[in-house]
């Protein structure tokens, strides 16, 4: 498998991706990655729309029509979900390899 420049992720990105598979708002994905970790993830507003703006430019989010003007809303595009799977997939690989060795 040809690996793509983009990853690993960030634990961030990955969570902010994966709270985006459903349409949110800045608020409401900090709130999701921290429901999502347990607490163990607590995004800051500027580190968060930070992620976003590199995300939008990535094209791996996309913002979607919103019933509430003052709120911007995004959700996770194709090109996302792609680099959802893949980075799973390599988190995965690299569980199955420590547990073949014992951990």
């Amino acid at each position: 498998m040809k690996r793509n420049k983009h990853l690993p992720l960030t634990e961030t990105t990955y969570y902010i991706l994966l709270a985006l598979l459903e349409p949110a708002h800045g608020y409401h994905i900090m709130q999701k990655v921290e429901d999502m970790s347990d607490g163990d993830v607590k995004i800051a507003a500027g580190t968060m729309y930070g992620a976003i703006e590199n995300l939008l430019k990535l094209k791996w989010i996309c913002s979607v029509p919103s019933f509430d003007k003052r709120r911007k809303v995004y959700q996770v595009t194709a090109t996302g979900k792609e680099i959802i799977k893949l980075e799973t997939q390599r988190i995965q690989k690299l569980h199955h390899i420590a547990k073949e060795l014992g951990f």
